[in-house]
């Protein structure tokens, strides 16, 4: 199955620049390079693919960054070289730096790379105007349909939204996929698990043996206060951070949370979205919303997989899958909130996009009460608002997100 981000990264292998994909472990980097790489192949373009696990490579690498073109083909044109795992690397940065500077006529360099890579310093200043970097998530809904093998229920959305009128006899196996899809998430692995105990335990396996690489990599010294702080966001998840509260919680510095939180984002599991606010100060000094990026880690980080009409973080879980939607549309940055000092809040505002909008997330229609947000349409008039619920699941769902 390809990634919707394929075509993308696909279309910069011509550019100049080297191409750097980062996201949450788990996520599919791995098989999305050997897809680009693949695909390369298929048009005859010279390409090659390293494996930094493989000790044997990382040790040449390590030794002379030039020896990469001793596992090039002979050839005269501008060979590929998808590299996984570029952070296992000394110097990964310098190892970039070098090979763009001095051979970027003969290389392009398409690498994969954790968080701590990310994160580092030298990676952003070094390899400024060489690199772009491209994030992949865990799998959208769609692409939860295509791995699960449901191009029908797929192409059935497609009509849904398409024709404004349409009725759909598959209402109920669309509920019930996106069901599945809120509790256990977009992990690649958890998705292609058939059996629901199964996909508990991968994602204990993630929830335990890879966010702690990340802690490990990231030189967290606090390694109980940082898993804390995840499960705090995880169970709030829409709610405003206010690192001084968060502080006193966790008996920890303000300085350490916004290192953490800063962590958590680097690795792709939260996204913190600011509020919305014609006066762009405001914009950056007051408290963002914190969301989860998976909102299977997100059930597993609350231990709670329990049907989401039974649940009664039910309305907290439905805004954090909206955010997730309107995230893989529209992208994290088109994202804000808008809230007073008097509590009117609108959950998502996108004033940035080319047909603005804002979404107010309420899990039951029932719950709509349009009259409610008057101070905001009157404020915004150009930004029309829209209610996304899940109930009751119907074509109306699909249309409004």
């Amino acid at each position: 199955m390809q990634r919707n981000l394929f075509i993308k990264l696909k279309a910069h292998l011509k550019k100049k620049e080297f191409t750097i994909l980062t996201g949450a472990r788990q996520s599919g980097k791995s098989t999305l390079l050997k897809q680009l790489q693949a695909a390369s192949s298929a048009e005859s373009i010279p390409c090659v693919f390293l494996n930094l696990e493989n000790k044997t490579i990382l040790a040449a690498l390590d030794a002379d960054p030039l020896n990469v073109f001793t596992y090039l083909p002979s050839t005269t044109k501008r060979a590929i070289v998808f590299i996984d795992e570029v952070q296992y690397l000394q110097d990964p940065s310098n190892f970039l730096k070098l090979l763009y500077d001095d051979h970027v006529e003969k290389i392009k360099i398409v690498a994969t790379g954790s968080s701590a890579f990310y994160l580092d310093d030298a990676f952003r200043d070094s390899l400024a105007g060489r690199k772009k970097v491209f994030q992949l998530l865990t799998c959208s809904f769609d692409e939860y349909l295509k791995l699960s093998d449901k191009q029908d229920l797929l192409d059935e959305v497609d009509r849904i939204i398409s024709n404004k009128k349409a009725k759909s006899t598959k209402i109920a196996y669309l509920k019930n996929e996106w069901e599945t899809y809120m509790l256990y998430g977009g992990y690649p692995a958890i998705i292609t698990e058939t059996v629901i105990e199964e996909k508990i335990n991968r994602l204990k396996e993630i929830r335990d043996s890879y966010i702690k690489r990340d802690i490990l990599e990231a030189g967290v010294q606090n390694e109980t206060a940082f898993y804390n702080l995840f499960r705090i966001i995880a169970g709030q998840s829409g709610g405003l951070i206010n690192v001084n509260e968060l502080s006193a919680t966790l008996r920890i510095k303000n300085e350490t949370i916004n290192n953490y939180l800063l962590i958590l984002q680097k690795c792709f599991h939260i996204a913190l979205v600011k509020p919305f606010y014609k006066n762009l100060r405001k914009e950056i000094t007051k408290m963002p919303k914190a969301f989860m990026l998976d909102t299977g880690l997100r059930n597993c980080l609350v231990n709670n997989f329990q049907p989401t009409d039974i649940r009664l973080d039910k309305g907290e879980l439905w805004e954090n899958m909206c955010y997730r939607v309107l995230a893989d549309k529209h992208g994290m940055d088109a994202i804000h909130f808008w809230r007073t000092a008097d509590g009117s809040e609108v959950d998502f505002v996108l004033p940035e996009i080319e047909v603005p909008y804002a979404v107010e997330a309420k899990y039951d229609n029932a719950l709509v009460k349009p009259a409610k947000y008057k101070k905001f349409t009157e404020t915004y008039p150009e930004i029309p608002l829209q209610f996304a619920w899940i109930k009751p699941f119907d074509e109306t769902f699909f249309r409004h997100m």
